[in-house]
């Protein structure tokens, strides 16, 4: 008896087979999660060079995967910034500008395709959590653009009665789950850990299938609010303890992922929609000295943090150089997981390579803003930034710490200026005289992109524009 009791260890190290995880060995298609933070800036986390607050599991995200120093939006605005990145879309092409409010009576197409209805195609079990912004109404929420299930804000969390600078404008801010609203909030407070309590969730419920969960926080967008967890922790301020909260979220959904042995075949992707909103001062992010913010197409305003990280499968600790944009997330996916791409035209390309750190062939990239208007071409290192008016805002050192924004000024770029992005990121010497080659191929790429999206700059007619979704 004793013989045996002392074998027993032996007997169930050999015969107990650990579960990690109830998702078939067999089944090779990853899981995936996008987080997609609000007005972040390029110079927001720890491995990106902020000093005066701590991201420790974001530092620890890009040490375990490949981080990009030139990854962009191609519209420095929310509503168009998501439209890009949930279609692989110029999201002028699809008719959607600028940032929907409540009064906006359109939407996304519900006949584009999204990131979640092309995973779904395939298997996948889809959950939203956070800022949509695509439209409020019924016909454009995420559970009729391929979400099985939805909990968040149906627009910006400034679109609120307590709105510094358009008081009692908007309606009290509705929560939704799946299509109802189920209460209205006035404290902001607990909001990044109610978004991270439901990711959470979703992944327990959904572990035994593959999974795709997009998670977008409504912060460090303004109005900026903190849970006690983070309360005063941070050198800078109340933006500081909120980047660190945020931090803290990802942290749980990694925590989570381990708990139930998925982290080993789930890929997250972390980036931002656009740059900081400078005007807001201390209540702004960083943008690590790049020129502008939010709401123009110097690189402030569109550069942004990227972090790819699949363990296996994405090399740790790689950093790529080379340029990508958001559209691009849409086409990887598809590539990676075996997907039908959607059937009508998109704008990024698979860039599964340069994630894993090889070098590519590079490609142009646009940036529009104004609505419709053609601001700069990206190709490689160079960017050529086209004549048009920019809003800029005084030093940093001059504006204020209460979360009032100081008012914009315009300013007019009368003339093309050319940028080596490897030499000059802050854009600060135009070299198109030196360039003329290279001036003249990106002036060619320009009039290609106005000839399929229009442009209303030149005021030209895209022949590949499509409409946005409208109440009928």
């Amino acid at each position: 008896m004793n013989q045996f009791l002392y074998l027993l260890p032996f007997i169930w190290a050999t015969f107990h087979i650990p579960v990690t995880s109830t998702k078939k060995a067999s089944d090779s298609r990853p899981n995936i999660i996008l987080i997609f933070a609000d007005d972040m800036g390029y110079g927001d986390l720890g491995s990106y060079g902020a000093k005066d607050w701590e991201t420790p599991n974001l530092d620890q995200l890009a040490k375990d995967g490949t981080s990009f120093t030139q990854f962009y939006v191609p519209h420095a605005v929310c509503s168009a910034s998501r439209a890009a990145l949930l279609t692989g879309t110029y999201a002028n092409r699809l008719e959607i500008f600028g940032a929907l409010d409540h009064t906006a009576k359109h939407g996304l197409n519900p006949e584009e395709t999204t990131i979640a209805e092309m995973l779904k195609g395939n298997g996948y079990q889809t959950g939203m959590v956070g800022k949509w912004h695509l439209g409020h109404l019924a016909e454009f929420l995420p559970t009729k653009q391929g979400f099985d299930s939805y909990f968040g804000l149906p627009y910006s969390n400034d679109m609120w009665p307590h709105h510094p600078e358009s008081k009692n404008y908007y309606p009290p801010l509705p929560l939704f789950e799946n299509e109802n609203i189920i209460e209205t909030i006035d404290d902001q407070s607990q909001l990044t850990t109610r978004y991270t309590g439901k990711a959470l969730e979703f992944i327990q419920k959904n572990q035994k299938t593959p999974f795709f969960l997009y998670l977008a926080h409504s912060m460090p967008h303004v109005p900026l609010y903190v849970s006690d967890k983070f309360k005063g922790k941070s050198k800078q301020g109340l933006y500081g303890d909120v980047m660190m909260e945020i931090d803290w979220s990802v942290g749980e959904i990694r925590k989570k992922l381990k708990e139930l042995g998925l982290d080993e075949n789930t890929l997250i992707i972390f980036t931002s929609d656009n740059g900081p909103w400078i005007s807001y001062g201390g209540h702004a992010g960083l943008t690590g000295g790049l020129k502008e913010g939010k709401g123009t197409s110097w690189e402030g305003g569109i550069r942004v943090p990227a972090i790819f990280t699949w363990p296996g499968k994405i090399p740790a600790g790689k950093v790529q150089a080379e340029a990508a944009m958001t559209i691009d997330i849409l086409p990887t996916l598809a590539g990676i997981t075996n997907s039908e791409l959607p059937k009508l035209k998109i704008d990024g390309g698979n860039i599964w390579p340069q994630i894993q750190g090889k070098e590519t062939e590079s490609k142009p990239y646009f940036a529009y803003y104004n609505r419709n208007e053609l601001q700069a071409v990206i190709f490689g290192k160079w960017k050529l930034v086209f004549p048009h008016e920019y809003r800029t805002i005084p030093t940093r050192t001059e504006m204020r710490n209460d979360g009032i924004p100081v008012k914009y000024s315009m300013t007019k770029l009368e003339q093309a200026v050319l940028f080596d992005l490897s030499k000059d990121p802050n854009e600060t010497r135009d070299i198109s005289a030196e360039n003329p080659e290279i001036l003249a191929k990106l002036n060619g790429f320009a009039k290609s992109s106005r000839a399929d999206l229009g442009d209303a700059l030149t005021k030209s007619e895209g022949s590949g524009l499509r409409k946005a979704g409208r109440v009928q």
